[in-house]
């Protein structure tokens, strides 16, 4: 999804939070928990993978943070790196017997064999994908963002109620219009703009004061888009499907029930929380927004 920044986008548009503290729906192809006889075909050593005793895992190049650190995929730093080598490790892999392989977005869920065991590559879980590859369960549920001007009135907003006075543009048919209407509720109507670089224009033009995207697109819009522009904060909430990104397999793998097992253990573990609150809250520039 990344051939460089600007393919975030591709991925990250017309997101669907789901509220906080709500375990995503299980759109893979496994279950989030596992029967006795899965778990037991699920040891390291029954699993056919690419390369017999390791585990490969395949992402795109360059690796943007805040999914991956420094372009270091292996360094198990950043969102999805700390999340892939959480999951090998539930497999009963030790860090030096992952193996990571160089994946563009695009090709990750093409139809064909593949040379990777998972990828994971911020790829949306959607219907017309998982007819050319299977899906794990989603390991992180999109949520919407606040981006504003450094130094302006909305980037100082601590709290949904003081966004109720801002002036707050946003792409026609998104979610995160939705989220606007339904979440902040803001005094006056949104402006609404037929493409999102429109809107995103409208903010670096100065002609609304914050910008509604969903936060993998908030990123991309902070680190690219607009000089001098930050995320103020991300929130969940609204109705509808939430957007999940999922981990991408080969059609027909059979290691997918295995991952959904592994998921399942870390969500019910707090562990995939702590990950999401370390790399993708505060500490990389998105405190929750209540």
């Amino acid at each position: 999804m990344l051939p460089a920044l600007g393919a975030l986008a591709l991925v990250a548009v017309a997101c669907a939070p789901a509220p906080d503290g709500a375990t995503p729906a299980a759109s893979g192809s496994g279950t989030a928990s596992a029967t006795p006889a899965a778990s037991a075909s699920c040891t390291k050593e029954q699993l056919k993978l690419v390369k017999p005793g390791t585990l490969t895992i395949g992402t795109d190049k360059p690796a943007y943070e805040p999914w991956f650190k420094d372009d270091k995929p292996a360094s198990g730093e950043g969102f999805e790196s700390a999340v892939a080598y959480a999951v090998a490790g539930k497999l009963g892999f030790a860090n030096g017997e992952v193996s990571w392989a160089t994946v563009p977005f695009g090709s990750a869920f093409t139809p064909g064999d593949k040379q990777f065991d998972f990828d994971i590559n911020q790829v949306s879980i959607t219907p017309a994908r998982a007819k050319a590859v299977d899906f794990s369960t989603g390991y992180y549920t999109v949520k919407q963002a606040v981006v504003a001007l450094e130094g302006s009135k909305a980037a100082a907003a601590t709290s949904l109620a003081a966004l109720k006075d801002v002036k707050i543009g946003v792409q026609v048919g998104t979610t995160a219009l939705r989220a606007v209407k339904e979440v902040i509720q803001p005094g006056e109507q949104p402006n609404v703009y037929n493409e999102q670089i429109d809107a995103v224009s409208a903010l670096k033009n100065k002609q609304v004061d914050a910008l509604v995207v969903d936060l993998p697109t908030a990123f991309y819009v902070t680190a690219a888009q607009v000089p001098g522009s930050k995320i103020v904060g991300q929130f969940g909430g609204g109705l509808g499907t939430p957007e999940e990104f999922g981990l991408v397999l080969q059609k027909g793998n059979p290691l997918v029930t295995c991952l959904d097992q592994a998921i399942g253990d870390l969500k019910a573990s707090g562990e995939l929380a702590a990950i999401e609150t370390k790399w993708l809250g505060s500490a990389a520039g998105a405190p929750e927004l209540k």
